[in-house]
Parts: C-alpha cells; structure tokens; sequence
C-alpha cells in the first residue's frame, strides 16, 4: 500500500513537472531610464530608477513602464518644471510606457553567454501620446542574467511638448536623448 501511495504520488509530481509551462518571462531587477538635454543655455539631465521592465525571451515581447514623477534632476526647479501641465503634466500622465517586441528574436540566444545587437519596435507612449518606434537594442547575456542597454532621441514635440517662445525654448533642446539599461533575471 505504501509503495502505491508513493507511486501516485511520483506520477503526479512528475506529471505536474512535465506538463507545466516554461516560465519564458523574466522582469528586471534593475531598471534605470536617464534623459540628456544640452543647449547652449544649460544641460538638463534627470534619472529614474523606479521604471520596471518584462521581457519574454521566447516572443521577444518587451515592456517597459516608466512613473514620470520619479525621474531626479540636479535642480528642484527643474523638476517641478518638467512634471508642470506646461511641461509633461505628469499628474495627468504618470506613466510612460514602451510595448514592443525584439525583431529577429532567433538570432539572440539567451541560453548562451554573449553579445547581441537588435532591434526592438514597437509602440512608445509619452504624454498621454502615442507613437511607433524602432531603436536599436544590445543585449549581453552573462551568469544567468541579461542585459539591455539602448540609446535614442526623443523629439519632444512628437510628444505634444512643444515651446515656440519664451524661457523654456531656450533652456529645452527640442531632442532629447534616451539612455535605457534594464538587467533581468531568470
């Protein structure tokens, strides 16, 4: 009787372990988004580790969400510009959000440490709008983590975030530059 129960037993858990889906999806442990502005007036930078970001490594699917209100600048001034209703209005728009998917997913080998280059496209929301994108991505797998790092401009007024006069036209650039680094876990 023993040796049944334990049989069972084996069978279920062997079934359940055989049967379970692969776990495809990983997050990232450490997610840090950094925006560059330079003009000739002033340099604005600012930096957000709050941002989360998934990753499935069998679809390529992406995503990253970014909380607007915790991006950090050198200045409070400037941060209180940047998350004003003149600015990014990030009382109406908290959340940044990028879902893309990695073209050409085969040519990455996640199991495998190394170095990749991608492109990932997809859909970038800022402000409430939304549009189409396509950057260039690395990736470095190593020790069982991975590794995204990205670079890209923004055009602000893409974005609805366009000043024609005053002081913010001068102390703004009309690009700004995105730095992306996200190391997930498995």
């Amino acid at each position: 009787m023993k040796n049944l129960k334990l049989a069972i037993a084996s069978f279920i858990v062997l079934s359940i372990v055989a049967f379970a889906p692969v776990l495809t999806e990983i997050k990232s442990q450490k997610t840090h988004i950094s925006f560059f502005s330079t003009t000739p007036v002033e340099d604005i930078t600012a930096h957000n580790y709050k941002s989360v970001s998934k990753l499935d490594i069998a679809t390529g699917k992406v995503v990253f969400v970014v909380p607007m209100q915790s991006f950090e600048f050198e200045k409070a001034l400037m941060q209180k510009h940047f998350n004003s209703a003149k600015f990014l209005n990030t009382k109406e728009n908290p959340k940044a959000k990028l879902v893309g998917s990695i073209k050409d997913i085969s040519a990455i080998d996640f199991s495998t440490d190394g170095s990749y280059e991608a492109v990932v496209t997809g859909q970038l929301t800022i402000n409430g709008v939304t549009k189409d994108i396509e950057e260039k991505a690395s990736f470095t797998v190593a020790g069982g983590s991975i590794k995204l790092d990205s670079k890209f401009d923004v055009t602000l007024a893409d974005y609805g975030v366009a000043f024609e006069k005053g002081k913010p036209a001068k102390n703004i650039a009309k690009t700004v530059a995105i730095t992306v680094e996200a190391e997930y876990t498995k």
